[in-house]
């Protein structure tokens, strides 16, 4: 995928985030009301809604004002407002931005609250644990999930080939390309959406290798010689119609989710998060379903692993971090509430509310549920959170280099070596 924003979009929103911590200060303390922030779409947010609800009538009358944005425009804006000493209550936050926030003091620490107003008894270690810098505590997790493949099943019908399971490799999608231009079917659809600049796919294409995305201390945990063999992989793929253009791939801008390939009907397989099979199949006629990412060769594994979807987190500013907190609970702990929210955010980390949705669970959340719940040999230990400059690496040089060999700017060779050599430099202005 690409993104809507360039370098200098992006760098003015680490600007602005960069300046939170010396202007936090309390805002909105004149209103006794909740303000929350998130990304996602419409189908989250009539979930997110339902559950507000729900807190007003349960916390007699509290309210929750409630906004949300794409992913790509969510970022800048959420910064700024942190910037200003605006920031919401309730913040939606990423395990990649968690480690950024906290040290700037953008949101707030919730230790003082559990065991209070925030209930975590029971609550999964691991996801518990994902939500914590330096030991403290500054994200709920709103569930677990993990990177997957979407497929669309009557195309796979249609080119007359069966789709990826479990056991498949790079190579068998390559076959099952070839398939897809000999029966040319939808007016030329392709296999796979062009996974080149996705840093989740190029992150479990490492890990299989026995590599990292990133080490425990942030540099970077592979050689230009990978970074050039990655690129390489993905011309081939262009080159001989396994994926899509570089022209149909750049329509996907990171934003709205119907700009994406299996959306458009550009490709039968694209990158996403096990968790937005829901929101997807909403915009498919088709039925969808979820595989995992191919593996490298055959049997290879532990390149997936099972990651906090995303948290809320509490607002360094927010004048009513208390009441944050007990939203946060109700959240994950109440069970109308998470009849209403399904696994659209992902698994729910109580085994409690897990048993009590399942029954009502449609098919394509038990299908998130049941991926999940059984990646087995695929499934390897949870990296540390990226270092905080890894926004601005995937943006300004992963997204960007890929589009550059995607439409033959640069050779594979030049932009991997271009990549660690800049990615490095990177590195070292943060540190």
């Amino acid at each position: 995928m690409s993104i809507k924003l360039d370098r200098r979009q992006f760098l003015m929103g680490s600007t602005a985030l960069l300046a939170a911590g010396a202007l936090a200060r309390p805002a909105w303390a004149q209103d006794a009301g909740l303000r929350q922030f998130f990304w996602g779409g419409q189908a989250r947010a009539d979930r997110t809604y339902g559950v507000n609800d729900l807190f007003a009538a349960a916390e007699d009358g509290a309210t929750v004002d409630s906004s949300f944005l794409g992913w790509g425009d969510y970022w800048p804006k959420l910064a700024t407002e942190t910037a200003g000493g605006n920031a919401p209550d309730i913040i939606q936050m990423d395990y990649r931005y968690i480690v950024e926030y906290a040290k700037r003091n953008a949101i707030a620490p919730l230790d003082e609250y559990v065991g209070d107003v925030l209930k975590l008894d029971g609550f999964d270690e691991d996801q518990l644990e994902g939500g914590k810098v330096d030991g403290k505590l500054y994200g709920i997790s709103l569930g677990a999930n993990s990177v997957a493949q979407l497929v669309n099943i009557p195309a796979f019908e249609e080119a007359g080939v069966e789709p990826p399971n479990r056991d498949s490799t790079y190579d068998d999608i390559r076959a099952m390309g070839e398939a897809f231009k000999a029966a040319n079917i939808r007016g030329g659809m392709k296999v796979i959406a062009d996974g080149s600049g996705v840093e989740p796919m190029l992150d479990n294409w490492l890990r299989q290798k026995g590599l990292a995305l990133y080490t425990a201390d942030g540099k970077l945990g592979f050689g230009a010689e990978e970074m050039t063999e990655w690129f390489t992989l993905w011309n081939g793929f262009r080159a001989d119609g396994i994926c899509v253009t570089a022209e149909d791939q750049a329509l996907d801008t990171n934003g709205p989710l119907e700009n994406t390939m299996v959306v458009l009907g550009k490709s039968a397989l694209m990158p996403v998060n096990s968790n937005q099979l829901v929101a997807f199949q909403a915009l498919v006629q088709d039925e969808l379903t979820i595989t995992n990412y191919p593996r490298i060769a055959p049997g290879v594994g532990g390149g997936h692993y099972r990651k906090p979807s995303m948290f809320f987190s509490v607002g360094g500013s927010s004048a009513n971090k208390e009441k944050a907190a007990e939203y946060l609970s109700f959240f994950v702990n109440d069970l109308e509430a998470a009849k209403i929210l399904g696994v659209e955010r992902g698994i729910p980390c109580f085994p409690t509310v897990r048993d009590a949705i399942a029954p009502e669970l449609n098919p394509q959340e038990q299908i998130a549920l049941n991926f999940v719940a059984n990646l087995g040999d695929l499934l390897g230990p949870l990296p540390p959170p990226p270092p905080a400059a890894a926004g601005e690496i995937d943006i300004s040089l992963l997204r960007t280099l890929s589009q550059e060999v995607a439409f033959g700017a640069r050779s594979a060779e030049d932009a991997g070596q271009y990549f660690v050599t800049e990615a490095a430099a990177i590195l070292a202005r943060q540190a």
